[in-house]
């Protein structure tokens, strides 16, 4: 509101040659304003996120995106929770409202000129107040709306975000064509306005559009009661306060910088925030002495097109480094333990030019073989196809190590949500019974394609979260939000044990079929699952793990994943003894149980982390470091039970 209320001030009155003069004079106050301190900021965070976080691309990306004014989009894009711990981790997540603004900005100007208030005509005033009004209403009405039903959207988006900065330019307007309305406001007591902001922005994040809408109306009484004379007035005039004022800008740019960076070293604490805020205070104030004040009250350049130029080109050349060079960056400044510079859910084989990943290997295609196999490199050229759901798909660092040592080759294909053989619903997420029987066509169309490549002495290798679908636990209910309605092959709703039952029955007709074929079947069994989700489930691997920068363990990272052994082995005893009855009818079937070397016997307590390393990265999947741990311990089994033909390399 406040930014476009100067906005609207600063160009009333301003004379111009024409449209052109108009528009470019516009361009270059704002890229003067904006554009060197948030390269600067840009690149010098862009560094020292890479020495402290091993994956630092998302946070690359968003800095990169922000110097075009885009970074909101690519956020939208990546379904980022504003208030969720990720973005708390991101030292550019906050330029997500410098890119509203910018793109504000690309409409603006034209409503000015040509509303006649930028041409200083008689009904200017007028007509902007009605064209900006008009839009004012339509934007609040979608982001009304899109808070119910894409969160992301409404506050990402500039469209259900204009109406807050156009407010200013209406209450501008209005305060200066209507003076009575101006004057009753003067009566409220503006310190009363600022307590009541104060307290609006205490309300739960539930309550986000009424508290946005408060934050605008008591914005615009606090414009019009903010005068000499009282309190708050000569308050918000010392000199101090109005230089906070000055240095606005660049504190808004580095204060969520230093805190990001903070929570990725040594965390903030009641003993760390004068330190930090100390920081902030300090780099705000070089920004704005030796790069703000620098470039906003300079001629730069002979004529505003090559200010303009210089503006965009400076933005591509910075973008450029921080895109082009981020994983030489991560690799080359990361200050921590190198072995974690790995993604969590790939796994690369540089020679074959091929890698397998959650994101393209996530989708039954006709493609998704050769993009999702790795060939042997034995003369046997023995395989193992993965399949299931994404408890599958965290299997895929154990893939990449058993192929390392042994040379089998693997492929791996998965579908989150839906275990495999696929199991049938009469509701789940908004689909269709149809949707659905066509999910499930799609992937037994794809399996058997996949199962014809297969040779005798190959491996079939199925894992799914079966007490995710199959077990109606207290604990699913109540601390999953898990309600599943199972259904049987005519699309009738069935009761979990029928439904757990009809999905081993389809797993013994692929056994019979891979026994003919002299395939052997591997069948994952349940991993243990826990409480515990540190924000929202945002809280990634590389986080919980010791640094020298970053001495003591978070306690979301331990505190809330710890259960008792003994009720996460009764939670799935059914399940593990419902599948040895399948193994002991069907020779060509073995169960591996990943579950003790996740949570020894000896302990009373299953955690995340074992040995030091964090074995989850969320309370349900297995980190890189908990796949590789589960590793070495498969491949025991697989090479005792004679699944894997050659020695180990």
């Amino acid at each position: 509101m406040i930014s476009g209320y100067v906005i609207t001030s600063s160009l009333a009155g301003r004379e111009s040659k024409n449209f052109l003069d108009f528009l470019t004079g516009f361009y270059e106050r704002r890229i003067k304003r904006l554009v060197p301190a948030l390269v600067v900021f840009v690149l010098i965070t862009s560094v020292f996120i890479c020495l402290f976080n091993p994956d630092p691309t998302l946070a690359l990306r968003t800095g990169g995106t922000s110097l075009f004014g885009l970074s909101n989009l690519y956020l939208l894009r990546q379904s980022t929770d504003y208030f969720a711990q990720s973005t708390e981790l991101n030292p550019f997540t906050h330029t997500w409202s410098l890119g509203v603004e910018e793109q504000f900005y690309l409409l603006f100007p034209f409503l000015i000129w040509f509303s006649g208030f930028g041409q200083q005509t008689a009904k200017g005033a007028r007509n902007l107040f009605i064209w900006v009004g008009a839009l004012t209403v339509a934007s609040l009405i979608s982001f009304i709306y899109l808070d119910q039903v894409n969160q992301p959207a409404a506050y990402f988006l500039m469209p259900p975000r204009f109406w807050e900065m156009a407010a200013g330019c209406l209450i501008f307007i209005g305060f200066q064509k209507r003076a009575k309305i101006e004057q009753s406001l003067e009566q409220v007591p503006p310190l009363l306005v600022v307590a009541a902001m104060v307290g609006v922005m205490f309300l739960p994040t539930e309550a986000a559009v009424p508290a946005t809408i408060s934050i605008v109306v008591l914005s615009a009484i606090l414009v019009a009661c903010l005068k000499k004379g009282t309190a708050a007035y000569d308050f918000f005039t010392l000199e101090k306060v109005v230089y906070v004022g000055l240095i606005s800008y660049s504190l808004y740019l580095w204060h969520w910088g230093v805190l990001s960076i903070s929570r990725w070293t040594i965390g903030i604490h009641w003993w760390s925030v004068p330190i930090q805020v100390g920081l902030m205070l300090l780099l705000a104030i070089g920004s704005y002495r030796w790069v703000e004040t620098q470039f906003r009250g300079t001629n730069w350049l002979p004529n505003r097109w090559k200010t303009l130029s210089w503006g965009i080109g400076t933005s591509f050349a910075a973008s450029g480094v921080i895109l082009g060079l981020g994983r030489q960056l991560d690799s080359s400044l990361y200050l921590g333990n190198r072995t974690r510079i790995v993604n969590l859910d790939e796994i690369s084989q540089a020679a074959q030019g091929t890698t397998l990943s959650i994101k393209s290997c996530s989708e039954y295609k006709s493609d998704s073989f050769a993009n999702c196999s790795i060939k042997p490199t034995t003369p046997s050229g023995q395989r193992l196809l993965l399949i299931g759901d994404s408890h599958a798909a965290h299997y895929f660092p154990l893939l990449g190590w058993l192929r390392q040592q042994t040379g089998i080759g693997i492929s791996g294909f998965v579908t989150s949500g839906q275990p495999f053989p696929p199991a049938r619903y009469t509701s789940k997420e908004g689909r269709t019974k149809e949707q659905w029987e066509q999910n499930n066509s799609d992937s037994l169309k794809f399996f058997e394609k996949q199962f014809d490549l297969l040779q005798s002495g190959d491996i079939l290798a199925l894992s799914s979260r079966l007490e995710y679908y199959f077990i109606r636990s207290k604990f699913n209910l109540e601390h999953k939000g898990i309600n599943l309605k199972l259904a049987d092959n005519d699309w009738n709703a069935i009761e979990e044990d029928q439904a757990l039952s009809a999905w081993l029955n389809e797993v013994r007709v692929i056994a019979k079929k891979s026994e003919a074929k002299g395939i052997s079947v591997v069948l994952i069994a349940p991993i243990p699952v826990f409480r515990g989700n540190p924000k929202g489930g945002q809280l990634p691997e590389q986080l919980c793990a010791k640094e020298w920068f970053r001495p003591k363990i978070l306690k979301e990272c331990l505190g809330l994943f710890r259960q008792e052994r003994s009720t996460l082995v009764s939670r799935l005893e059914k399940i593990n003894r419902e599948m040895d009855a399948l193994a002991a009818t069907n020779r060509n079937v073995q169960i591996y149980k990943p579950f003790d070397t996740l949570c020894p016997k000896r302990s009373d307590y299953c955690e995340t982390y074992l040995k030091g390393v964090r074995t989850f990265r969320d309370d349900d999947h297995l980190s890189r470091d908990g796949s590789l741990l589960v590793a070495s311990d498969f491949l025991d089994f697989a090479s005792k039970t004679g699944l894997i033909r050659r020695q180990i390399q």
